[in-house]
């Protein structure tokens, strides 16, 4: 069981959320937290996608506990987590049996803050808690978005993707106002961008235009190492650092701790 000091500044606990599926959601929760433990900060990633695939992606493959005994079984988070093979980076690991947890939710009392709840316990362990969160506003993702402090939002540079931004902004919206006052937008992360595609570039000045300094100047390009990084189970960051990819998500990692006041530590994150 990871251990570890509690932290002055505050654990900082995001979301990477969006409500589309195939938006690099995924890619950028494992490999920005691979960033951010690269930086010197302490991660947790809790996989709450029952394809689990962020705790494959970063090498977490072998569990007898997932957060589906946690939220719906009565289990311990402590004993939940998992260390990765990069520094600094723990995992919460998800499994198929999380598909399940969209009912059994429903008939338990504070459905929509149970991840919180539990949670809380480990939270002075970590600087950063990075939550996966599903391609759908179901309990899942409602309960990620009250424990979180913010959400992170990757979005595709493509038309229908705009669309679905509107949709999860008034979701957001009604979260806040309903569990979690102290909700805000982390930021929106530009991915898998073409500079050569002509809707890449007009969807980006859009956004930009729309959300202003919401959006992040880092942009994630396509790359095909992102792609096949998870089939390794290694971020991008490790299994190939000098990709455009990867070298992406250290500037975006860098960005972030530099909005946070924060700063970047070490090498990593110049």
């Amino acid at each position: 069981m990871p251990q570890g000091p509690v932290r002055a500044r505050g654990t900082r606990t995001i979301a990477v959320a969006n409500q589309k599926g195939g938006v690099g959601k995924t890619t950028t929760a494992i490999n920005l937290a691979t960033g951010l433990a690269a930086c010197g900060q302490s991660v947790l990633v809790v996989d709450l996608d029952p394809q689990g695939n962020a705790s494959t992606g970063l090498g977490v493959s072998e569990y007898e506990t997932d957060v589906y005994d946690v939220l719906i079984g009565g289990g311990r988070f402590e004993d939940v987590i998992c260390r990765s093979e990069i520094p600094g980076l723990d995992v919460a690991p998800a499994s198929a049996d999380l598909a399940g947890a969209e009912i059994e939710l429903i008939d338990i009392p504070h459905r929509e803050s149970r991840l919180r709840e539990t949670l809380a316990p480990v939270l002075g362990r970590y600087d950063y808690v990075l939550i996966d969160c599903p391609p759908a506003l179901g309990l899942l993702t409602i309960n990620a978005l009250v424990a979180a402090d913010s959400v992170l939002v990757p979005l595709q540079c493509e038309y229908f993707a705009l669309e679905g931004m509107t949709r999860l902004m008034k979701s957001i919206e009604r979260i806040r106002r309903a569990y979690n006052e102290s909700l805000n937008i982390q930021g929106i992360v530009l991915t898998m961008y073409d500079s050569r595609n002509n809707l890449c570039r007009s969807v980006e000045a859009d956004v930009r235009a729309h959300f202003n300094d919401r959006v992040y100047k880092t942009v994630i390009p396509r790359n095909v190492r992102l792609s096949e990084a998870p089939s390794y189970g290694k971020p991008a960051l490790v299994y190939d650092l000098a990709c455009s990819g990867a070298q992406a998500y250290a500037r975006l990692a860098a960005e972030l701790l530099r909005r946070e006041g924060v700063g970047p530590i070490g090498e990593a994150a110049e």
